[in-house]
């Protein structure tokens, strides 16, 4: 049985037609504040999403240029700041990113907690424009970032192979676009395009603010409703995310370019999400085959048949997606993939150890107990309920876990179906 997990308690409240999430606690010595916009992952916003992520982090109207910016950060302590995007599933998120000294651990008498609320107000709510719209000598360098941002995966082969794989599996799906758009569609978007599409995702999108310290939630709410004050209209309610599909035949893609080590990227779909009763059994699932140093396919692959540099599994539990990946020699794809089709069918037959299923509880209760050691960590627990409807307790999660049994990793192993197969290697030897 595990141990007794502290309940991650949020309080919820409604302020200027956001959701408020405070988690007053004493177990940092920082606030952390972390703002969610959601919206759907399509064709149609990623590049424009992305590109404004960037937009709101380079300037605002109290700070226009970035030197000023980070000065300012600087008399904050040193406040750290981002503006990114993330992928969950076929949802993609707009994160704004916020952590400054607590006051108490403070000399002096200070007003940080006060001033960075105003800024991430600056940067939702009031961004740098002129004659109403971006500003174009800032559109274009960011544009030039972005497109550097998306190029730049094929510098890691690694990264460029799963991008791929995940684009080849789900051809047709929205959960095919990368979270950071592409290049082709830069050129369409405008100051003017960038500036109407800022304020509808502002004023109409579902936008989740989370703030973790040892904060006085009055005096939290009453800092979000002053300084964070984006025109809001009734919330739109996004598409439901998550098409599913099921699998006619395992496909096979080989791309050639030019890269000394090969990758060979297995996509699967679970057919099991974080929603869903199964959800803690394909955890477990997923660590037995290659979540871990001890799993099948590190062990049998790499260890065993030396025949991959790296050979692991991960989950994403949103979309219900196995994905295995490997670095192997291209001359040995068909024993790898051979052995890598071993392990799932071990998983299926339910050949696995007391050695096996014991180090992956023990390894996974770490891990989730790791959860309450980052406010990052908490936030992004919580707001996985909030974006699945399904609201998880870590310590129930913990002991769902621990209670797993061989039959049920069999059952959800069942419902695995290999999608396809990748090989991203060199531009020598045969098919």
């Amino acid at each position: 049985m595990a141990a007794l997990v502290k309940e991650i308690a949020f309080e919820t409240s409604h302020v200027n037609g956001m959701n408020l999430h405070i988690l007053q606690t004493n177990k940092f010595k920082t606030t952390t504040i972390v703002v969610l916009i959601e919206q759907e992952l399509s064709l149609q916003y990623a590049t424009k999403t992305a590109l404004l992520s960037l937009m709101l982090k380079r300037a605002t109207a109290r700070f226009p240029e970035s030197k000023k910016l980070r000065e300012h950060l600087d008399f904050l302590y040193g406040a750290v700041f981002d503006a990114d995007v993330a992928k969950k599933g076929e949802r993609q998120l707009l994160q704004i990113f916020m952590e400054v000294p607590n006051e108490k651990y403070l000399s002096e008498s200070s007003s940080v907690e006060e001033q960075a609320f105003q800024f991430v107000g600056d940067v939702m709510a009031r961004p740098y424009l002129e004659n109403g719209v971006f500003a174009e000598k800032f559109l274009t360098t960011e544009k030039e970032s972005l497109r550097q941002r998306i190029e730049s995966v094929m510098n890691d082969k690694m990264r460029y192979a799963n991008q791929r794989v995940t684009e080849e599996m789900f051809k047709g799906e929205p959960y095919a676009i990368s979270v950071n758009g592409k290049v082709e569609d830069l050129a369409g978007i405008t100051a003017q395009s960038l500036t109407d599409y800022y304020k509808e995702l502002i004023s109409e999108n579902p936008i989740d603010i989370f703030v973790v310290g040892d904060v006085d939630r009055t005096r939290i709410e009453n800092y979000v409703k002053t300084h964070i004050t984006p025109e809001r209209k009734a919330v739109k309610k996004l598409p439901v995310a998550n098409e599913s599909k099921q699998v006619q035949e395992i496909r096979e893609v080989v791309e050639r370019i030019d890269v000394n080590q090969a990758k060979l990227n297995i996509g699967a779909r679970t057919n099991t999400t974080y929603k869903d009763d199964d959800y803690p059994a394909m955890i477990v699932m997923n660590g037995i085959l290659g979540g871990f140093p001890h799993s099948k396919l590190f062990i049998n692959v790499r260890e065993k048949a030396s025949l991959a540099y790296y050979a692991v599994s991960r989950l994403e539990s949103h979309k219900g997606v196995l994905m295995m990946m490997s670095g192997i020699d291209a001359n040995n794809y068909d024993k790898a993939v051979t052995i890598i089709k071993e392990q799932v069918e071990d998983m299926r037959q339910g050949n696995i150890s007391e050695t096996e299923m014991n180090q992956t509880k023990a390894t996974l209760n770490n891990q989730f107990k790791e959860i309450l050691d980052s406010s990052r960590l908490m936030i992004d627990f919580t707001y996985n309920g909030l974006l699945t409807g399904k609201k998880r307790e870590l310590e129930e999660l913990i002991n769902q876990l621990n209670q797993v049994t061989v039959d049920d990793v069999k059952r959800v192993a069942a419902k695995v179906q290999l999608d396809t197969i990748y090989l991203l290697r060199d531009n020598k030897g045969g098919a």
